[in-house]
């Protein structure tokens, strides 16, 4: 669908050319004076959102990205007899993302949801577009005067590419129709040699603009395979393809992955729906279902393949060493050097719940903890944590996921437990590394703030910043951001001292009182891994 100009571009109905009538454009267009054809990506517009209660808010969104509506899957179910007629304004769909609200509400919606009579504001104007128009153009003028724009540098690779163009153009040209002085009866390599003696004497020839390709009678020109050479540029449609085999090789991810590819996942008896971008591969993108076993994580696009998968996986539990067992509770130690695969399928599943993740690919460096639910049909991934392998800084957890499905029952807690509870038996203190989910930056202060407490309120004696960090594996920085994140630190006599407030200890009461799981250090048979040069080095 082209997008149209506004009816009315006068008195902030429109954007109009600022240039043109000395007057700045408008920043947006009043109610009733622009149609769903004006609608385009970068504008900002009301739209209807369901609430739970059954009502409808308006609420204003930016339009990411247009399309037309996907056909319906010959998977899907046929709607009902006496459904309404489908309304001709959700013939095209727009990607919004609400305003002042998280990423993971982005949705797509039809053109009936729409707020079109309230005010819609155009996109801004960005500082390097008001540069180029701000700079003057200066015009060419003949004979090479003053006013005349300077000569564009020629280059090694524009020569190149001229004189091959010159070279495919003529070739095949009789000896009648060379220049004057070079005789027909000159072979190729004299023409060529002679060529290139005279070519710093003679004028260079005219170079066609840098954004402009080179093509001479049907040949096309394609840039030197040089390994060395400049990075190509991918458009967005190539760049989306490119993605899902290296994520390092996108040039603009903010753009591409600020639309959701994916609607709902359904792993093992759950259906969960997708919050960001995940690069799988296209074929499976805009699926009103993708299909994952919770075992291997293989995807599907039907439930058909899947149960066909399922007739044959053996796979019951993460492919890796079982670390820990406490009741129902299982933790699995995979190595991503010698479990690509499965790792691979996780940081693709990771990423449609983690907006700032950014590896896909490259997993050799990490390993990989995951936990798991056991019951009679085996273990059930809950969640899990990566950790690098040799970590100059530190960290002690690269990424940290619970599935959505298992969120809210206190097993984030239980991750972040146990990876201190690894930090423990190497002898180290750990850190998560930044920055932070606002999930996670949650369930780590809610964690830290309880074992600093606890310790204080269990100790009978004064108790030091080192002493606190030694016992609990949390670093000085994060210990010192809890207390004063908790207004802990109190100046008294000349020092610093950690001071315990009654609203702390009423909080670490009422938590307290509630019964939940933890980790039992007994349960962990684990020794730190030693990794040589060459089991850290990436390769296939």
């Amino acid at each position: 669908m082209a997008p149209s100009t506004p009816s009315t571009p006068l008195h902030g109905s429109g954007r109009s050319n600022g240039s043109e009538s000395g007057s700045p454009a408008p920043t947006a267009a009043a109610p009733g004076s622009y149609t769903l054809d004006d609608v385009t990506p970068g504008v900002k517009i009301f739209v209807l959102k369901p609430l739970a209660n059954g009502a409808e808010e308006q609420r204003k969104a930016e339009i990411l990205s247009t399309r037309d509506k996907p056909k319906p899957s010959a998977y899907a179910p046929k709607p009902a007899p006496d459904a309404p007629p489908p309304d001709p304004r959700d013939d095209t769909e727009y990607y919004v993302h609400y305003v002042e609200f998280n990423k993971r509400l982005d949705e797509w919606v039809g053109g009936s949801r729409l707020v079109l009579d309230k005010e819609m504001e155009w996109p801004k104007v960005k500082e390097d577009e008001k540069k180029k128009k701000a700079t003057p153009t200066a015009t060419p003028q003949a004979g090479g005067s003053g006013g005349a724009p300077s000569p564009r540098p020629t280059t090694l690779l524009r020569k190149a590419t001229i004189k091959a163009a010159t070279a495919a153009a003529t070739k095949g040209t009789s000896g009648k129709d060379l220049p004057m002085g070079r005789a027909s009866s000159l072979g190729r390599k004299s023409r060529v040699k002679e060529e290139e003696e005279n070519n710093d004497e003679a004028p260079p020839a005219p170079l066609p603009p840098a954004d402009e390709e080179v093509a001479v009678e049907g040949v096309e020109l394609t840039p030197p395979s040089n390994p060395q050479a400049a990075p190509r540029v991918f458009s967005k449609k190539q760049e989306i393809e490119k993605l899902r085999t290296s994520g390092s090789m996108t040039q603009s991810h903010s753009e591409i992955s600020r639309v959701k590819n994916l609607d709902k996942l359904q792993i093992g008896k759950h259906e969960v729906e997708a919050w960001y971008f995940s690069p799988y591969p296209i074929e499976y993108a805009h699926l009103p279902m993708l299909y994952i076993c919770e075992f291997c994580l293989l995807y599907y696009p039907t439930l058909t393949q899947l149960a066909r998968h399922r007739a044959k996986c053996t796979l019951l539990h993460p492919p890796g060493n079982e670390i820990y067992r406490h009741e129902n509770i299982s933790f699995f130690e995979i190595d991503g050097r010698r479990q690509r695969s499965w790792c691979r399928n996780l940081c693709l599943l990771c990423k449609c719940f983690l907006d700032h993740k950014t590896l896909y690919y490259d997993v050799d460096p990490f390993l990989f903890y995951c936990m798991t639910l056991k019951d009679d049909y085996g273990h059930h991934l809950i969640g899990f944590f990566s950790k690098e392998k040799e970590c100059p800084e530190g960290y002690n957890v690269a990424c940290i996921l619970t599935l959505p499905q298992h969120q809210r029952k206190g097993y984030g807690k239980l991750l972040i437990q146990f990876s201190y509870e690894l930090s423990k038996v190497e002898g180290k203190l750990g850190s998560p590394e930044k920055p932070l989910s606002d999930l996670g930056l949650l369930s780590y202060r809610a964690y830290w703030q309880e074992e600093i407490v606890k310790l204080l309120v269990n100790s009978d004696e004064e108790i030091s910043l080192d002493e606190i960090a030694n016992k609990t594996s949390i670093t000085h920085g994060d210990i010192m951001h809890t207390c004063q994140a908790l207004q802990m630190i109190k100046y008294y006599k000349g020092q610093h001292i950690i001071h315990l407030t009654d609203a702390v200890l009423e909080q670490h009461t009422k938590t307290m009182s509630k019964q939940k799981q933890s980790i039992d250090p007994s349960a962990l048979r684990w020794k730190p891994p030693v990794f040589s040069r060459a089991q850290l080095a990436f390769g296939f």
